[in-house]
């Protein structure tokens, strides 16, 4: 084949150069740009060191003249099959991308490089990837520059490893625990999840590397709590929850937005015109693609009854990349048809090219190194640093911890020496030395011969814990759950486990109808154990269990999502007291299963969480985390700078009138001045939050609402001064027209820390009461 290479001048702007780029292109070539078929980790077998594409790759080149976007190069976990002895390892890297990106090029007709995207939910997914907790781990935090510092770390070995879209799962809002994929939200709350979605994008950007946000929108509003079910909610929902994080994505710079597998009031995602065009590009002013979700194109055969009419559907409504799917192969198909244009191919693969201009692919096509191991950017000490901040204490009778002065550990549970359990799902394959188990971070901090271990599952365990209970000074429970692929679990097309394989009972695909935890073991606790010994749980999560009955049995108990590849040394050393545990919750416990919803911001239309055979409140409510030292607020001022009118803000999507509304909105109306101690002898944090309450404004209002919050780290004995703030889009709502306004009858502010009130006042037509 003949190369008609495109030489148009560098150093003209982008969109000059994707334009003159376009015109030369045939209607194939444009198809071709727009997909993303392939399994990346399946285009490549090694014969000895040789690295070899397969034919199923060169074919797809064949068709195309190139490659659009390839995905998942680099991944390796059981459902690629990719391990240390068939992988791509650091080492190898650039020799495989360079034979991928070299064999693209020179067998296209206008020499197009193609982008490549991989996994990056909580770290990169391949040998050697750097791997950090999950984000719901990360929001209890409340650390966004630590969020942003690790994403800037695991972005610099992505763009080493030559990646330009990183998939990173930030979007949703977790409103359902039974749902398999809560660990890949930040918080039940769309503030905390809107401020580490700006945080996540804007360290991953500063290391040079692009950012496909998913997934858009409302998957964590799934009926039931079912992956990819019906969001059953109306616009205000829609917009008051689950549309911020998205916003603050956008702010951030993303060049990507990935679509979610749900359907919103009867319309698929990827069929939603309003949310993809309206809503993201107009409202929003992103600029950047639009990506499918994984075969969730083909998906819309069950609206269209048509595979051909179903690619068609989705490009109109603003779907630019595709993924794995057959409907966007039949796109010619379907201009042939008539039912898009060309000019409709032109819009989609128009923002395509762009970024590769954007991201330099034509001058800088190829790897110039290999990429690196995790501790070569410093991956693996912000991840144990995000592991320390995440544990969450909720329970400390009698101040059980820390356990300085134990001698003699027991530990018992399933996962207690598992590395797997603490890493959540999308995990590569990592070997024994590049993990910590809980166990081995308690042999650790407190030495071999202090700590043994016994096996719930084995009776004769069971009766020798049971007769030698009075030898140990404490009992460390391990209970949760697991998102570990790496036991024998099954796998749908699109990588979701279809299958509960050994211990894994969370992740995608693995919804739960019963969300209750530890049950059998806290029978055997209480039964056997109770009173003899100190009991401090440690529950290692995924999602938000039902947790009343090993709370019931515990004496100290600490909840953490899971932290990390090194989450066993920051558990141990809270527990010995090295370390405060300084977490906050980032989305509510429930007491049972039934007990849902269960997230703290309901609406006042109704009397949340209330049953006639459960008290009325969560087990543990969002904001809630105690810690090693008292500390005390004091000298709080709440000081109004501007009157708050009452008005309606619409600038429909007009440039000019949005950016003036947008600047308004922006503006100081209350300012809290305080004064926070750290009472005890040991580093401790302080994350004061404010609050409101809206009263009357004609639609119903929210019992309380996250407006803002700080996070400090407080040194024994000090005092730290903290001035926040709240704006004038702080105090508005989505009123009976759907448009922002502020005509409230009054609001109430309150300062809230570790799920206690601290201070209030009364905003009310612009008069402040200090309270």
């Amino acid at each position: 084949m003949g190369n008609e290479a495109v030489y148009l001048d560098p150093q003209k702007a982008p969109l000059d150069r994707a334009m003159d780029l376009l015109s030369k292109m045939t209607l194939n070539e444009k198809a071709g740009q727009l997909n993303q078929r392939l399994y990346g980790f399946s285009i490549y077998e090694y014969e000895g060191e040789n690295f070899v594409l397969s034919q199923e790759f060169k074919d797809e080149v064949e068709k195309w003249g190139g490659i659009g976007t390839l995905y998942g190069l680099y991944r390796a976990d059981p459902w690629s099959g990719r391990t240390e002895e068939n992988g791509i390892t650091p080492d190898k890297s650039m020799d495989a991308y360079n034979t991928v990106q070299r064999y693209v090029i020179e067998h296209s007709r206008l020499r197009i490089p193609a982008l490549m995207s991989t996994e990056c939910p909580h770290g990169h997914q391949a040998l050697g990837g750097g791997i950090l907790p999950v984000n719901t781990a990360a929001g209890c935090t409340f650390d966004e520059k630590l969020l942003e510092d690790a994403y800037e770390a695991c972005g610099r070995q992505l763009s080493d490893g030559h990646v330009d879209l990183a998939l990173m799962s930030m979007l949703d809002v977790l409103r359902d625990p039974r749902w398999g994929r809560c660990e890949e939200c930040y918080s039940e709350d769309p503030v905390l999840s809107s401020k580490m979605a700006f945080a996540a994008v804007k360290g991953m950007k500063k290391s040079g590397t692009g950012v496909v946000a998913k997934h858009f929108c409302a998957q964590g509003e799934g009926t039931g709590g079912v992956n990819a079910s019906a969001a059953r909610i109306g616009e205000r929902e829609l917009r008051e929850i689950h549309l911020p994080s998205t916003g603050a994505a956008v702010k951030a710079g993303c060049d990507g937005i990935m679509a979610a597998y749900n359907e919103i009031d009867g319309i698929y995602c990827h069929a939603n015109s309003h949310l993809l065009k309206d809503v993201l590009r107009k409202e929003m002013g992103f600029k950047g693609v639009v990506m499918a979700d994984g075969f969730a194109i083909d998906s819309l055969d069950k609206v269209t009854d048509d595979n051909v009419e179903s690619g068609a559907l989705a490009l109109k409504s603003g779907v630019n990349i595709s993924l794995w799917d057959k409907g966007f192969t039949e796109l010619v198909q379907a201009v042939e048809r008539g039912i898009i244009s060309e000019k409709d191919i032109d819009e989609a693969v128009l923002p395509v090219l762009l970024l590769k201009f954007e991201r330099g692919l034509f001058e800088n096509p190829y790897m110039s190194k290999n990429m690196e191991s995790e501790k070569s950017y410093g991956i693996d000490k912000l991840s144990t640093k995000m592991a320390e901040e995440s544990v969450v204490m909720l329970k400390n009778t009698s101040a059980i911890l820390p356990a300085k002065k134990a001698k003699k550990i027991a530990v018992l549970g399933e996962n207690a020496d598992s590395g797997y359990a603490l890493m959540g799902d999308y995990t590569p394959p990592r070997c024994p030395e590049e993990m910590v188990t809980i166990l081995q971070g308690l042999k650790r901090t407190y030495g071999n011969d202090a700590v043994d271990e016994f096996d719930f599952n084995s009776p004769e365990d069971k009766k020798k814990l049971t007769e030698e209970i009075n030898e140990y000074d404490i009992l460390v429970f391990v209970t949760g759950g697991s998102s570990s692929r790496y036991s024998g679990a099954e796998f749908d097309k699109n990588g979701a486990a279809i299958s509960k394989g050994g211990s894994m009972e969370c992740g995608e695909g693995m919804d739960r109808a019963d969300i209750d935890v530890g049950s059998k073991e806290a029978k055997f606790i209480r039964q056997e154990l109770g009173g003899k010994i100190p009991v401090i749980t440690v529950c290692v999560a995924g999602r938000p269990y039902a947790v009343s009955e090993v709370s019931q049995i515990s004496d100290a108990f600490l909840y953490s999502f899971y932290p990390g590849p090194y989450g066993g040394d920051a558990i141990a050393r809270i527990i010995k007291g090295e370390i405060s545990p300084v977490g906050r919750l980032s989305a509510s416990l429930p007491v049972s299963s039934g007990q849902l919803p269960v997230y703290y911001n309901f609406k006042s239309s109704y009397d949340g969480m209330k049953y006639c055979d459960l008290e009325k409140k969560a087990a543990y409510s969002f904001g809630e985390g105690l810690m090693y030292a008292d500390i005390s607020y004091k000298a709080v001022l709440f000081k109004q700078v501007k009157e708050l009118s009452s008005k309606i803000y619409d600038p429909g999507n007009e440039t000019v009138k949005r950016k003036e509304a947008n600047e308004e909105l922006g503006e100081v109306v209350l300012r809290a001045k305080l004064k926070v101690k750290n009472e005890g002898n040991i580093e401790v944090c302080a994350v004061p939050q404010l609050y409101i309450r809206r009263h009357g404004g004609l639609v119903t209002a929210r019992e309380l609402e996250l407006k803002n919050f700080k996070r400090y780290r407080i040194m024994p004995g000090e005092e730290a001064e903290i001035e926040m703030e709240l704006t004038v889009g702080d105090f508005t709502f989505y009123d009976y027209e759907m448009k922002l306004s502020t005509k409230a009858k009054k609001y109430e502010v309150i300062l809230m820390d570790q799920g206690k009130e601290i201070a209030r006042t009364l905003i009310n037509e612009g008069v402040l009461q200090e309270g």
